[in-house]
């Protein structure tokens, strides 16, 4: 529940300095932005009528802000004790979901931008919360990670906000936010071959093994509150298990940790998720302050991403995909804006209001969607909805859930992902006279951008990526040996070679059994 309802309960002032909330609904403003829109009176981004060059400002901004936020008084960055910004800092500490959303997006940021920043952030964030957040390894459910600072700037991860109507609870952790921290540090442990990030995720990924039940239409795998020293249940389901799915997929890929148990548990993950939220839609709930259930945009729409990116997990995909996305917006769809042309997302059943993160999340899905399926007849409204998402950020970098607060979540972290992933399943969103790399098969480790060529390395020694490029490559080398140029992007499909459309800028490279690529124009 946000503070529109409960801010009585906090006793949060609402408007102080820079909290104080634009009217998202006054007469063509939107947020902080006059509204633009094109000859048929669709809307565009504030920054510019080219959504790619409007997208890359709007990031660019929200990373900018969120790296000049001024540390707490006990000197522990702001991020990591706060879910909302406030100049008087906001009385709540983080949310669960905050380091593992925004190790997401500085990964892919990192890629597409080259900005070392960014991986440095990435690293003090999981460096911190391994430091401050682990529940004990003689407790029932060890290894585990703690989703809040239940005192807030002592700087500790001790428990759960357990919603906005009662006091937070010590010892109580979600272990889907663990799985879902988890996955993101074996990505970092990728990036970085730092074994530290690795060993956690093993304990994480053991410690989900050994508690694992089957489930039924009541109870998740495992529950989505539980006290990790006594092991009473406080909450026993959730839908919020792709984190899980991802993190078993990442150590097996790596052969760490107990294989086969790890791929028997991921299985019957896979099957309770079929055979229950599938079918039940019951998507809920996900979020620390919440203390009823709720289903929510964040569950579905992320499990459809996942199986959009793993497209073997049944022969009916794209039907089951298009199950998740139709539920989601008959369900969340907000047409307040319709006249723009753009169905907004609310945010979950216990809070039906439109979200900047959530409206981004769905279509972007529905991009990718779109680029898997061939079915374009969202694509349009997607990009509006991206669009419409533009105008929760300021000029300062500022990002507003548009009826309530600065979330570090919903604004950055849970933000900057979502146009990268629009960016990636259409390239011409992303910003041309630039080059950027949109995707990658695996997590790039190193790149370096200049004005005729691009050098990168990747984990995987095999890997696809996809770029947008300033200039026209000439060679595409491979650990030094030159990559054929080929015809057809299908040409992939058959071995390793580059394929460079000259009208799009889009450039599409296979690499295998070399992990540095070299990109050189004239």
């Amino acid at each position: 529940m946000r503070t529109s309802i409960l801010a009585a309960l906090l006793l949060v002032p609402l408007a102080v300095g820079c909290s104080e909330a634009p009217d998202p609904g006054m007469q063509g403003l939107l947020v902080y932005h006059e509204i633009q829109t094109d000859s048929a009176g669709h809307i565009l981004p504030w920054f510019s009528t080219d959504p790619g060059t409007a997208y890359d400002h709007c990031i660019g901004l929200v990373w900018d802000f969120w790296q000049n936020l001024p540390p707490c008084p006990n000197g522990v960055p702001y991020v990591l004790q706060h879910m909302v910004w406030r100049p008087e800092h906001d009385l709540r500490g983080i949310a669960g979901s905050q380091p593992s959303m925004t190790l997401h997006s500085w990964s892919r940021f990192y890629a597409y931008s080259g900005d070392e920043a960014l991986k440095q952030d990435m690293i003090r964030i999981a460096d911190y919360v391994l430091a401050h957040g682990a529940s004990a390894p003689d407790c029932l459910w060890p290894n585990l990670f703690y989703p809040y600072n239940t005192v807030v700037h002592s700087g500790i991860y001790d428990g759960d906000m357990m919603g906005f109507s009662v006091p937070p609870v010590l010892d109580v952790l979600q272990p889907d936010k663990s799985a879902w921290f988890g996955a993101e540090l074996v990505g970092l442990y990728r990036m970085t071959g730092q074994t530290k990030y690795l060993d956690a995720a093993v304990g994480i990924a053991d410690t989900l093994v050994d508690s694992v039940i089957a489930g039924d239409n009541d109870h998740s795998p495992w529950p989505f509150r539980v006290n990790a020293v006594t092991g009473d249940i406080v909450s026993p389901y959730t839908s919020a298990w792709t984190g899980a799915l991802q993190l078993f997929d990442g150590l097996i890929q790596l052969g760490a940790g107990r294989v086969n148990d790890y791929g028997d548990t991921r299985q019957l993950v896979v099957d309770w998720l079929e055979q229950f939220p599938m079918q039940t839609n019951r998507w809920g709930p996900f979020f620390e302050d919440i203390g009823t259930w709720s289903d929510t945009e964040i569950n579905a729409d992320t499990l459809a991403l996942y199986i959009l990116e793993h497209t073997s997990w049944s022969p009916t995909w794209s039907q089951d995909v298009r199950a998740i996305l139709d539920w989601t917006l008959s369900t969340f769809g907000n047409s307040q804006w319709a006249s723009y042309g753009v169905t907004a997302i609310n945010e979950q059943t216990a809070y039906m209001v439109p979200g900047n993160s959530h409206t981004a999340r769905h279509w972007s899905v529905e991009l990718l969607y779109a680029e898997k399926t061939g079915d374009l007849s969202r694509k349009a409204e997607a990009i509006r909805a991206l669009n419409w998402a533009t105008y929760m950020v300021d000029t300062d970098g500022k990002n507003r859930y548009p009826y309530d607060d600065i979330w570090l979540t919903d604004g950055y972290g849970d933000y900057v992902q979502h146009y990268l992933r629009a960016m990636a399943a259409a390239p011409e969103l992303s910003r041309a006279g630039a080059s950027h790399m949109l995707w990658s098969a695996s997590v790039v480790e190193n790149v370096v951008y200049a004005v005729n060529s691009v050098a990168y390395t990747t984990f995987d020694l095999e890997s696809r990526e996809l770029l947008r490029m300033a200039f026209e490559p000439q060679t595409v080398t491979a650990d030094g040996l030159a990559l054929a140029r080929l015809t057809h992007d299908s040409d992939l499909d058959l071995g390793p070679g580059w394929v460079y459309d000259a009208a799009t800028g889009v450039l599409r490279v296979r690499h295998v059994g070399a992990a540095n690529v070299e990109i050189l124009g004239n």
